[in-house]
């Protein structure tokens, strides 16, 4: 510390009360410019005129594709090598936990890596002017002008990373809260003659107004099966884009149960009283841990006034007869 405020004292005398936050600022905007031109380079791939040769053929026999180019044009694209993570693995992770928080277009690791740049910096150049107005009235040392400038920076960025897991959460605790109902519907569709497929349509038209992400989740899965796609790659993926384990368990039920020739109707049955007995023990499991959690707010609340009723008058009577057996001793 001793060090900083000699560092300190000599900025301040060489470049006046504002010399440490020029430092700070020209060495930030050093870094800046020293690291954004690396990031943004883009380094020519002699595989790249291969792909963008493929694309332009699948795009030309797809009219679907052209039209979509057509609509949407990313303005972040070109800036993908910098928002974008370059691991494989990283950004599949990435990607997984923006699904299951509900966010579902292409660009999306794009834009959470953007907001978490754009609040960092913005947040950043906040505490820089506060800095500077907190030294122009005053004189601050050096570690609370860098804690001043780099709190409001680190806030930002991890503030979209906060708002996505809150997100998922939430929706994860909605398709807990819901699945159970959709069981019983589904079994219901089932056993009135409906395939699963139209079961699953069904369900989904129902839940709309209660659990729309649940909702949504089996609207998918019913265009996937209508588009072609394999059944048990449908199911696999709703279980990943839900990230619950009810949900993974469910999927499990159905693939076993069409790979073996087993009545889809039975395993439901049985899944969905399953189902129907853990959302009891759920509910029972928080109703014993509540007197658990009021143990501390009961002690706060009712032992200090019971003890004021109940020993409150013995100390006002001893305080009153210290008091009255003191005064003629004074006297």
């Amino acid at each position: 510390m001793g060090f900083l405020n000699s560092i300190n004292t000599m900025l301040i005398d060489k470049l006046g009360p504002f010399g440490p936050l020029m430092i700070v600022g020209m060495l930030g905007l050093l870094m800046i410019g020293l690291t954004l031109p690396t990031l943004l380079k883009k380094t020519s791939d002699p595989l790249d005129k291969l792909r963008d040769v493929q694309k332009a053929a699948d795009l030309a026999q797809s009219k679907t594709a052209k039209l979509r180019d057509a609509q949407g044009h990313d303005k972040l694209e070109k800036y993908s090598n910098f928002l974008e993570p370059q691991d494989e693995v990283e950004y599949s992770a990435i990607k997984l936990k923006l699904l299951q928080a509900g966010y579902k277009s292409r660009n999306a690791v794009r834009m959470y890596h953007f907001s978490q740049f754009a609040l960092g910096v913005g947040l950043l150049i906040v505490g820089v002017g506060y800095a500077i107005l907190k030294s122009s009235t005053g004189q601050p040392s050096t570690q609370a002008t860098i804690l001043s400038i780099l709190i409001p920076g680190v806030v930002g960025y991890m503030l979209p990373k906060y708002w996505v897991t809150r997100r998922q959460g939430a929706r994860q605790e909605e398709i807990v809260n819901g699945f159970p109902d959709s069981l019983d519907m589904m079994l219901v569709c089932v056993e009135a003659g409906q395939s699963l497929d139209q079961s699953i349509i069904r369900v989904s038209r129902e839940l709309r107004s209660g659990f729309p992400a649940l909702a949504d989740e089996y609207e998918m899965v019913s265009y996937e099966m209508k588009a072609g796609k394999d059944k048990s790659s449908v199911l696999r993926d709703m279980s990943e884009r839900c990230g619950v384990a009810d949900v993974a368990s469910f999927v499990t039920v159905l693939i076993q149960s069409q790979q073996f020739g087993t009545s889809i109707a039975e395993a439901l049955r049985v899944y969905a009283s399953e189902m129907r007995d853990k959302r009891v023990m759920r509910a029972e499991e928080k109703a014993n841990t509540l007197p658990t959690k009021m143990t501390l707010a009961t002690m706060m609340l009712t032992v200090p006034p019971l003890l004021i009723i109940l020993i409150g008058p013995s100390v006002y009577g001893i305080a009153v007869m210290l008091g009255g057996g003191g005064a003629p001793g004074l006297k």
